[in-house]
């Protein structure tokens, strides 16, 4: 039997680097605006809705000796289509209490994409910045088919990174509008968040309130962006016509999911899973696909409507798909690629 030395080097027809990315680079190639975001998440779901992708269901990594419902490790792999295709996998780490008693952020991740015809790695991406961006992207493209046109009124509950990027999203995307309102268990994040968005933004007006059903009363699109494991907002919290993307899964009581004119998600497998309020109902027998009106997808390539009324009200819950990560890297990568950016590490 032929023993291989351990030390010789690799074959030349080998991929033998791979690209890093830091926060940096990506952002000196776009990465730090929602555009390039909104796009590749729009090309994402077209991708869904053509079932040109593969997603397997996401693994959670718990400790046992933690038991808050945002502690955890999730392992996000998916191989996406199209005339481009790519393999990688987000890990992605999230621990509540980050901010409070060691003043980080409550989530970190990297992304790894691999080539399609070797499945060698060829890039690793710091992702904690694309992660809040592309979520707030598929905040973005909801409310281009789900929210009224020409929405007003902005609610954000809860003020942390993952709400600052949906506020610089609607800035760049949606110049109409005109307020936010702002509520966070922490007053002195109320009062940051506007502290930054008068300085970044200084175009719309914002508002914060000392309660969350104040913060929702009258908004046209609200947001959720927190990290509670126990729901709190009723159904009837919210106008007519309003548009709520519940970005954080846990927020929404479950006649929000019985009474909105729609519901829809980014994908039916994904959030039917891990006693979300969602698959809850689902085991008690009291919501089904059949119930769904619709994942993202479909209504952006327009084979099931979006809003048909100003009247309706629309719930889209987003679990958060591993497409979303890997095509937006995808993105980054090939820009990068275009202008020489990056670290190039040897593999071996």
């Amino acid at each position: 039997m032929k023993v291989l030395d351990p030390v010789q080097p690799a074959p030349a027809n080998l991929q033998a680097t791979l690209r890093f990315l830091s926060r940096s680079d990506i952002a000196s190639v776009g990465g730090d605006h929602s555009d390039l975001y909104m796009r590749a998440v729009e090309d994402g779901f077209r991708l869904h809705a053509a079932r040109d992708y593969a997603q397997p269901l996401k693994p959670y990594l718990r400790s046992p000796r933690s038991s808050h419902i945002a502690d955890r490790i999730i392992a996000m792999p998916a191989w996406i289509g199209g005339k481009d295709p790519i393999a990688g996998l987000k890990w992605i780490g999230s621990k509540h209490d980050n901010p409070a008693a060691r003043s980080l952020d409550r989530a970190s991740a990297v992304i790894i994409l691999n080539d399609s015809s070797t499945h060698f790695p060829i890039a690793i991406l710091e992702a904690g910045r694309i992660s809040a961006l592309r979520t707030a992207a598929v905040t973005g493209v909801a409310c281009r088919h789900l929210a009224k046109k020409g929405f007003h009124e902005v609610a954000i509950i809860g003020c942390g990174p993952i709400g600052r990027a949906q506020i610089q999203m609607f800035c760049e995307q949606f110049p109409h509008v005109r307020r936010f309102r702002l509520y966070d268990l922490k007053p002195a994040a109320v009062a940051e968040m506007a502290r930054w968005l008068e300085a970044r933004f200084p175009q719309p007006g914002v508002s914060g309130f000392e309660n969350p059903h104040a913060a929702v009363a009258g908004a046209d699109v609200v947001v959720t962006c927190t990290v509670t494991d126990r729901p709190y907002f009723p159904f009837e919290w919210l106008s007519p016509g309003a548009f709520l993307a519940n970005v954080s899964i846990m927020d929404v009581e479950k006649n929000v999911f019985l009474k909105a004119g729609k519901v829809v998600v980014d994908d039916w497998d994904q959030c039917n899973r891990e006693k979300k309020i969602i698959n809850q109902l689902v085991d008690e027998g009291a919501f089904s696909r059949m119930q769904l009106h619709a994942e993202l997808g479909e209504i952006v390539v327009g084979s099931r409507p979006g809003r048909e009324s100003d009247e309706e009200i629309i719930l889209l819950n987003p679990m958060g798909m591993a497409i979303d990560d890997i095509v937006c890297a995808r993105a980054i990568l090939r820009r990068a690629e275009a202008n020489g950016v990056g670290t190039m590490l040897n593999l071996f």
